[in-house]
């Protein structure tokens, strides 16, 4: 096995463009556990440590575009207001530790459906900044994930940042696992609500082949809400249409059995985590306004 250390990110892509195979490496948190378990023994690994520009991030005026390599700590410090559902999940990853060596970009790189970030980035509608020497593009979150830890990177192509659109409403995140800390999840549920466009998204993980949205559950709440005005009266969401919502979320998954849980399970548990961060999404939201009533 070779190891590339470019200095900069130029070197990195034409690293990469000359080696197409080499495995990117930066925390090194899922892809040094492959290879200390033998399950996984790359031609080249690609260190990206020194790419200064990977660990900073910007806040602009509508988004935030994170660096591949923003340690969750520092999502969870420094962008709670702007990314409240990806700081919580980024409170769920692993211990302390890997909380600081790992990131975002290597979340999306290894594509696993248990990835903490990616219920969160479904919900709140990110983008995946590409580049190689051929260029850069943005690739939607929603075609990021192309099969079980696959995903629409090209061979010469790497991750530099994520762009994500800071939260115009609540977001929250839920996650089961066998205990409380340093496991994957059995399955995790995102949410988030955007009272600008008047709509809500979803994110799912471990409860499919990628991580997905409840896209028919989306549209079901969605009209449910316009219908009944509760974008501008702020009233409780009738029992009903929670539970529906709920049903609808657990019927988007495709689990499968294995050591961490079975998938009759996995579907229980997305439904009750799609009702409770429902509730907890819409309480935060109708907060002021029922305050404002109540004053009236």
């Amino acid at each position: 096995m070779d190891f590339l250390r470019p200095a900069s990110w130029e070197d990195a892509l034409a690293a990469k463009a000359e080696h197409p195979t080499a495995v990117p490496i930066a925390g090194g948190t899922d892809v040094m556990v492959e290879i200390n378990f033998d399950h996984r023994r790359p031609e080249y690994l690609l260190d990206l440590n020194r790419v200064g520009d990977l660990y900073e991030w910007e806040v602009g005026e509508d988004s935030v575009r994170l660096g591949a390599s923003v340690p969750y700590t520092r999502i969870m410090e420094n962008l709670r207001a702007e990314l409240p559902g990806l700081a919580l999940a980024s409170h769920t990853v692993a211990s302390p530790q890997i909380r600081n060596r790992g990131g975002v970009g290597g979340n999306l790189g290894t594509a696993s459906p248990a990835g903490d970030a990616h219920p969160a980035l479904l919900a709140a509608g990110a983008e995946v900044e590409a580049e190689s020497v051929r260029g850069t593009r943005r690739i939607p979150i929603d075609a990021f994930y192309t099969g079980v830890k696959r995903n629409a990177l090209a061979p010469d192509e790497l991750i530099r940042a994520v762009h994500i659109k800071k939260a115009d409403g609540p977001q929250q995140y839920s996650k089961v696992g066998t205990r409380n800390a340093m496991v994957i999840a059995v399955c995790a549920f995102g949410l988030a609500l955007h009272p600008q466009s008047r709509t809500v998204r979803t994110g799912i993980g471990s409860a499919a082949p990628t991580p997905v949205r409840a896209k028919t559950a989306e549209d079901f709440l969605n009209a449910a809400l316009e219908e009944g005005g509760f974008w501008d009266n702020g009233k409780i969401i009738a029992p009903s249409v929670a539970k529906q919502f709920a049903d609808l979320c657990a019927a988007a998954c495709n689990p499968i059995d294995d050591v961490r849980g079975t998938a009759s399970y996995r579907r229980h548990a997305v439904g009750v985590m799609a009702r409770r961060t429902l509730t907890w999404t819409w309480e935060s939201y109708r907060g002021p306004r029922s305050t404002a009533k109540g004053a009236a």
